[in-house]
């Protein structure tokens, strides 16, 4: 149970409402803001067709409800469809998280045959030319025609548009294309800045009047289309002077399965490399959620120092997002720098700062590769 003294309130009663399945880390593209660990391919001993069987039942017996199968590229495990179909059996609300790379017709029409729900395909740009440059493999025919097969197969296509400094100004564009498209689901999410886009975060990092820009043409957008497409855009925390409040709390209502086996409490917390992440191939899934001391590490605000003891929005924020507190300010207790009471905000608004310098060097950008940051390391050194 969470630990004694914590005046934890969780939105799902106790429960991993949200689980999410990382498949594996194998992916076609080389996108220089994946949230997957800068040490990817340390991660080849993926979990089993019957081992990630077990995780849904035990998850769904814990109360996990809403299910999404996410990697890497999620459509490179070839027992895709028959985990679908298991989750389907149990009463999961199954999404898929896809960059449609492999996605086929005959594969979507399995999908849909054993009981997937939704499907959301990531685009990167409206123009084919910078949407593959930006992820460094060619794949916006592929993205168009999967996004065609989506509605003809009868799914309701939610598009995710990672935003950055490279695509921000094409927002207006963007919306055009999934109206061609009849899309009926956009949303526009700023990156968050993590593993890889944290150490990009310099080239990708938008400007305030992007922004502001930006977010303008989605509300004319909005009153134009009405109800014909759900147009979200999330604001980043950079901008804001107030922090996320991550997952609604650490080890409150998701779950994430890593590809081999680690159980975590979002899918950016082995950032925090102080803490021993239990996995479920040695601890049942019931310990790991309520008694491990990992997920009780964080949980409601026993755990908090000030300033975020005495603020008023603790219990809206938790004190904002642990693997942000952590990877700039190298303690996992401290407020996270986006809020504007942080003593170490100003690492953020010296970024936001940066962002609006014109002339700066600047340096390529780190695409998720094999071996791209121990090479970087060695430049580095050099």
């Amino acid at each position: 149970m969470p630990k004694a003294g914590s005046d934890l309130k969780l939105d799902g009663n106790g429960k991993p409402l949200w689980l999410v399945l990382e498949l594996t880390y194998k992916c076609p593209l080389k996108c220089p803001w994946c949230s997957n660990p800068l040490g990817f391919e340390d991660y080849a001993n993926e979990l089993t067709t019957q081992e990630w069987k077990t995780v849904l039942r035990d998850a769904r017996k814990i109360g996990s409800l809403q299910l999404g199968f996410s990697g890497g590229e999620p459509m490179v495990r070839s027992d895709l469809e028959e985990l679908v179909d298991e989750a389907d059996t149990l009463g999961y609300y199954t999404n898929l998280i896809s960059s449609g790379v492999g996605l086929t017709k005959d594969r979507l029409k399995e999908l849909k045959r054993v009981g997937l729900k939704q499907i959301q395909i990531s685009l990167q740009h409206n123009d084919a030319a910078k949407n593959d440059a930006m992820v460094g493999v060619k794949s916006f025919e592929q993205k168009m025609q999967c996004i065609e097969d989506i509605k003809s197969i009868g799914f309701p296509v939610v598009m995710n548009v990672p935003v950055s400094r490279f695509n921000i100004d094409a927002v207006e564009d963007i919306i055009k294309l999934a109206e061609y498209h009849n899309v009926e689901f956009l949303e526009f999410a700023n990156l968050q800045y993590y593993n890889w886009a944290l150490l990009n975060r310099d080239e990708l990092l938008p400007t305030i009047e992007q922004l502001q820009h930006a977010e303008a043409k989605v509300n004319e957008a909005r009153a134009r289309l009405g109800k014909n497409m759900t147009i979200y855009f999330v604001i980043p925390d950079y901008f804001d002077g107030r922090p996320k409040a991550c997952m609604n709390g650490w080890g409150a209502i998701h779950l994430t399965i890593a590809p081999d086996g680690s159980a975590l409490p979002c899918q950016e917390a082995q950032t925090i490399t102080h803490l021993e992440f239990p996995n479920v191939k040695d601890r049942p899934l019931d310990w790991i959620w309520n008694e491990s001391p990992t997920f009780n590490a964080y949980r409601g605000t026993s755990w908090m120092k000030e300033p975020c003891v005495g603020c008023d929005e603790k219990e809206n924020d938790f004190g904002g997002c642990r693997c942000q507190a952590f990877a700039l300010t190298g303690d996992a207790t401290n407020t996270d720098p986006a809020c504007s009471k942080s003593p170490h905000f100003d690492m953020i608004t010296s970024a936001v700062e940066n962002a609006r310098v014109t002339g700066r060097p600047g340096m390529p950008l780190v695409m998720r590769t094999r071996g791209a940051v121990s090479n970087l390391m060695k430049k580095v050194c050099a």
